[in-house]
């Protein structure tokens, strides 16, 4: 039983620090620039448009690229949005149709790329990296599973295209929901306003994720500083977290160049009017990487807090075991004296040697204790 149960523990050991491996695009060695390879394992793409002015919006969900193209409206903003990456040739009649460069659309299947910018003549092309917790009923939400998802963006004049790797929720409810309502400039501003109110989802969305990783911070901190009944699990869990804080800083250090790129951009693409709000977003940005590398710092610590307090405990085992081994030690001596088959020895024939033997143990064993005591090694 106990070996089983020792077994099962390793089971689940390993499979909490198997990394997740990126969904890659299978790009074949010497083709050419721009190829749009199938993403392994890609969820089938589903295509919902919104188009709004300030008078009115219009929200629906279409079955082709060509519906959704169909539906920019001069004088009018039109966002559409691509959820799953498993039709390849959707992007390239999207390439075809607003002129997108084969090397971006290559970038939005190749996946994961590092966030970026790039300004082209009619449009940008923005990569983000965006982060939310998995909700799971038998999961508490501090330790639930992190997804970690590429959301590529184009941008021009009156229209925006967002794709994304999944199609099980994003982080732009809340920019829907300003748009149907006509909170704010949602729909009074263009296409570059709109941009900005993605690009602020996705940064304010890390911030649920550095709460809960601050939960599990604080729960392991403790826990290091108590005797743990599986040590190994609670180092484990240590290292988990350190994982996912450098997959974190990954989409968030970038981020912080990402929006400054945007902020030096001549593009009459971007007004000064949104570049003040953008310099809003680039301030959250500096204020999650803060705390994420507080979080790094705090998280070594801990690790070395943890290390500490099992060494002292091995150091406190070890403590005892020498003093047990040390009072043996003459007790030992002594037995093994009186074990001797020699013919000679007076105490082998006198009546009370056996008594004197033992009596001498414990007067030497009782001598030693006081000893340790008094030194405080005991």
């Amino acid at each position: 039983m106990i070996r089983m149960d020792w077994n099962r523990r390793q089971r689940h050991l390993r499979a909490a620090l198997r990394v997740r491996r990126p969904r890659v695009a299978r790009i074949r060695p010497g083709s050419l620039p721009g190829t749009l390879a199938p993403v392994d394992k890609a969820e089938p793409p589903t295509i919902t448009v919104i188009t709004f002015n300030r008078e009115s919006v219009q929200e629906r969900r279409v079955e082709s690229i060509d519906g959704a193209l169909a539906a920019i409206t001069p004088g009018a903003v039109t966002w559409i949005n691509v959820d799953g990456l498993g039709d390849p040739s959707l992007f390239g009649r999207l390439g075809e149709r607003l002129g997108l460069h084969p090397l971006a659309l290559e970038d939005v299947l190749n996946v994961p790329q590092r966030p970026k910018v790039e300004r082209f003549d009619k449009y940008v092309f923005v990569i983000l990296r965006t982060m939310r917790l998995e909700r799971r009923p038998d999961v508490e939400a501090g330790g639930a599973p992190i997804i970690d998802e590429q959301v590529s963006l184009f941008f021009g004049t009156e229209w925006v295209v967002t794709i994304q790797e999944r199609a099980d929720g994003d982080s732009f409810g809340t920019v829907r929901d300003a748009i149907r309502q006509g909170r704010g400039r949602a729909r009074e501003a263009g296409a570059d306003y709109l941009t900005y109110l993605l690009i602020d989802a996705v940064v304010d969305a890390y911030f649920p994720v550095l709460d809960a990783l601050a939960e599990r911070m604080q729960l392991l901190e403790e826990e290091a500083l108590v005797q743990a009944s599986h040590p190994e699990e609670t180092l484990l869990r240590l290292t988990r977290l350190r994982h996912d804080l450098i997959g974190v800083r990954r989409a968030v250090w970038p981020m912080r160049e990402e929006i400054a790129a945007l902020l030096r951009d001549d593009s009459p693409l971007i007004t000064a009017e949104t570049k003040v709000f953008l310099r809003d977003v680039y301030d959250h940005a500096i204020q999650a990487l803060e705390i994420v590398e507080t979080l790094r710092e705090t998280a070594v610590s801990v690790m070395e807090l943890f290390l500490s307090a099992q060494n002292q405990r091995l150091n406190e085992v070890m403590k005892v075991l020498t003093v047990i081994a040390t009072l043996f030690i003459p007790l030992t001596t002594i037995a093994s004296i009186y074990g001797m088959n020699f013919k000679h020895m007076p105490e082998l024939e006198w009546r009370y040697g056996y008594a004197y033997a033992l009596g001498l143990m414990l007067l030497v064993a009782g001598i030693m204790v006081g000893y340790f005591k008094k030194r405080g090694w005991w």
